[in-house]
This record gives structure tokens, sequence and C-alpha cells, in this order.
């Protein structure tokens, strides 16, 4: 039996031509939360299979039980969970920052978007992170802004107050 001998210099690691960021140019789409309803449905689905097969073969089965149909009910819950936080966004992170400049009442230099949800539904809002365009910033703001509805649902500026270093 012949042995290959493997020299460990051979492999090198590459990520894959879409997940390089560096080298991909092309704009990132942030999937929309509606997709949760995909997996809400099946959740729903077989939630009431199970609790119909726990409630109808309850007595003749040995591992069909109560808690089979407990299950069965919870996944159902979980489900209808899944379907009504299953928004449709109809702002991207790009209307995100256009919408954040009125909030903040100040000409916006650097900033960020970045998606989060709140409530116990999750509703997707984009937390909008803005600093002045004087160099360095004398102001700053945190925009929240609604995924769905464009809203803007609470802001808050400050001044600046961190001591900004100068280059040398």
């Amino acid at each position: 039996m012949a042995e290959v001998a493997h020299d460990r210099d051979d492999h090198t690691d590459v990520l894959p031509d879409d997940l390089n960021a560096v080298d991909n140019r092309l704009p990132f789409k942030y999937p929309d939360n509606s997709r949760r309803r995909i997996p809400g449905t099946m959740y729903v689905v077989i939630g009431i299979a199970v609790a119909v097969v726990g409630f109808s073969r309850r007595d003749e089965a040995v591992l069909v039980n109560d808690g089979l149909v407990a299950g069965g009910v919870l996944l159902v819950l979980f489900g209808i969970l899944s379907l009504t936080s299953g928004w449709r966004m109809s702002v991207d992170e790009q209307e995100a920052l256009a919408l954040a400049g009125p909030a903040v009442n100040f000409t916006i230099g650097h900033a960020s978007a970045q998606q989060v949800w709140r409530g116990l539904r999750s509703r997707p809002t984009w937390r909008v992170l803005c600093y002045s365009d004087e160099e360095p910033p004398r102001q700053r703001g945190l925009v929240l802004v609604d995924a769905v509805d464009g809203r803007v649902v609470q802001s808050l500026v400050e001044s600046s107050s961190d001591e900004w270093s100068s280059p040398n």
C-alpha cells in the first residue's frame, strides 16, 4: 500500500467569491423579514398535524401521549408568532439614512445604519448613528427609523464631548 505524503503548505484557505467583501463591489440587500412567514406556516401545519395525531391516537400508541399534544400546540403558537412577526420592510438602509437627517436637525457627515428589531413581534427598525459634518464632529445623533412605514420612532442628539485627538 503506497502512502501519499501531503504537504501542509499546499492548502490555503480562500473565501468564496460571494463572501469576499474586499473584492465584491455589488450592493448588499438586507433580507426581508417577511421570509419568517415560510417557516411560520410550516410550524403551524406540522403543529396541527402533530396535535391531531396526538388527540386521535392518544390511547392506542405507546409513544403518543399528552406531551405530544402539548408539543403540537406549542409549535402552532410559535408558528403564529412567526407569521405575525413577518413584517414586509419598505424602507432600506439608504432611505433610513435620508430620513435620519431631518430628525437630528444638523448636516450629517459620517453615518451608519444597523438593522435591529423591537417589541415582542420583532418589528424591524433601522438604528442610524450619525455625526455632524464638522472636523472633528461637534454633534452626534442616534435615530430609530421604522423599517415598515418609515416613521422616526425616536431620536437622540447630543454634543460630541469626546476628546478628539489631532494627527501629528
